[in-house]
């Protein structure tokens, strides 16, 4: 019996450095949790991201939601902090969980009607 995947959120304000695309956050978080950006198959942990440029183009909030067995949780914040924080392109201001928002928790129940890796 598979495990049952429950929806979380990382969050991050970043310093982003001026010739930074904000698309490259994203794109690094993914590579880290699918092992590319573009892939084969249904992805371990589904995840979708999205970056908050309204605090100024230098400061943004970048979130990532993902979908996951409880026994892997912490693994998977680990992953995405070490990819925020290996990066080059922007720095972590501060980072954290949070509870999901009422929009986010659309997007979980999409995320976890993906198919599983077999």
């Amino acid at each position: 019996m598979e495990a049952e995947r429950t929806p979380h959120v990382h969050e991050a304000v970043l310093q982003l450095q001026p010739d930074t695309d904000p698309r490259a956050v994203g794109a690094t978080v993914t590579v880290e949790l699918c092992g590319a950006v573009d892939h084969e198959g249904p992805c371990l942990w589904p995840n979708n991201h999205d970056i908050d440029l309204a605090q100024g183009r230098s400061e943004a909030v970048f979130r990532t939601l993902f979908v996951a067995p409880e026994a892997d949780v912490d693994a998977i914040h680990g992953r995405i902090s070490s990819a925020l924080h290996s990066a080059s392109g922007w720095s972590v201001v501060s980072e954290r969980r949070r509870e999901l928002t009422r929009d986010e928790e659309l997007g979980a129940v999409k995320l976890a009607r993906t198919p599983r890796r077999a």
